[in-house]
């Protein structure tokens, strides 16, 4: 599956025409019958590109589609509350807890991130009292945290085995095998909001970066989701579409399929400066001790590279600057990098058209 180079259609963004790139669909109903077609063009998909959407529309994904709403009106309620409640224990980890605005670098330079978050592990939902806020600590909430963690985990388990399957890989090589409930990861549901901005904003969107995990699956209604796809020259935009989640890979799957999958290089932008935006995103990543080899040829666990890759980009730069650089963006290399290292040129093209202050520093979940 060549990587498509048509682009249907532009919107406008920070005074520029910035494209929308075109993403393949794949069924969930077919790849849960193991169809031999859906499977090759998923393997294809994440071969060539990295992301995809997820049509959840058949009957075996429209309860995934009621979770998320409910997820949605919990989160309404949740970052409506006061500081404090949201804040009762701050970051417990790094993949449990919240983040207030302002947390981490935003998407234009000498800018702050302009979104708060509440991440729930997986690990930590299936304990009999779960670590969360009082706000959200009650029954019919844990319960709605529940079905969207083990709906978004069965999804993401099934894209891995369908994977495996495409792969021609057995038994103990299977990838689904290294994602187990009952081993420790740091699967989690991250749960955002995004606080109305435009360009000019000390607070705005959420930097460029790769995931850490294996698949990110998400759920974002409203328009700010960018891409930049493999050999593109600028990020451009992902349309949502009703009835589908958007698939990542992330860099867990990349190492452990030997560096032949892309792990989508992707961030957020207020399209609509005057909207409060929501996104859900469930990370399911191997477990802690999975061994591979990173981008520097280190043999290294799931746990290490993940704890490794999150205090890198949330130190300050001069901590940033000792970390390998191929841990920035997971390997991956953009077109104006591979440009300027072919032909030592100092005059790459901008990722996103027009746009000449981005700060190119990366964030990680």
């Amino acid at each position: 599956m060549a990587i498509s180079t048509e682009v249907p259609k532009t919107v406008e963004w920070n005074g520029k025409q910035v494209p929308v790139y075109p993403m393949e669909i794949i069924d969930f109903s077919k790849l849960l019958s193991q169809e031999p077609v859906e499977i090759e063009r998923l393997v294809r998909c994440c071969q060539d590109e990295g992301y995809f959407y997820l049509d959840l529309r058949g009957i075996d994904g429209r309860r995934m589609l009621e979770d998320q709403q409910d997820t949605l009106k919990l989160m309404y309620r949740f970052f409506d509350a006061p500081l404090e409640a949201k804040n009762e224990f701050g970051l417990v980890a790094p993949h449990l807890g919240y983040e207030p605005i302002g947390s981490r670098t935003g998407v234009l330079e000498n800018t702050k991130d302009g979104y708060e978050m509440i991440k729930v592990s997986r690990d930590e939902i299936q304990k009999d009292s779960p670590h969360l806020p009082a706000v959200i600590k009650n029954s019919p909430d844990m319960k709605v945290l529940e079905h969207a963690i083990a709906g978004a985990n069965i999804a993401t388990k099934t894209i891995l085995a369908a994977l495996s399957t495409g792969l021609g890989l057995t038994g103990a090589a299977r990838f689904e095998n290294s994602h187990r409930n009952d081993r420790p990861s740091t699967s989690t549901l991250a749960m955002m909001h995004y606080i109305p901005s435009d360009p000019t904003a000390k607070n705005i969107g959420h930097q460029k970066h790769t995931d850490i995990s294996s698949l990110t699956f998400l759920f974002a209604e409203q328009w700010g989701l960018q891409v930049r796809p493999p050999g593109s020259k600028e990020f451009g935009f992902v349309e949502p579409k009703e009835g589908m989640a958007v698939i990542n890979v992330g860099d867990s799957l990349r190492f452990a399929s030997g560096h032949t999958m892309q792990s989508c290089i992707h961030r957020v932008v207020p399209l609509d400066p005057t909207e409060h935006r929501y996104s859900i995103a469930y990370f399911l990543r191997a477990e802690n001790d999975t061994m591979f080899t990173d981008s520097e040829g280190r043999l290294i666990t799931a746990g290490q590279w993940h704890d490794e890759k999150f205090f890198a980009f949330t130190s300050p730069p001069e901590i940033q600057a000792l970390a390998p650089s191929s841990m920035i963006l997971g390997g991956m290399t953009e077109e104006d990098e591979a440009a300027e290292a072919d032909v030592q040129t100092k005059d790459a093209p901008s990722p996103v058209v027009g746009a000449t202050n981005l700060n190119e520093g990366v964030q990680v979940y």
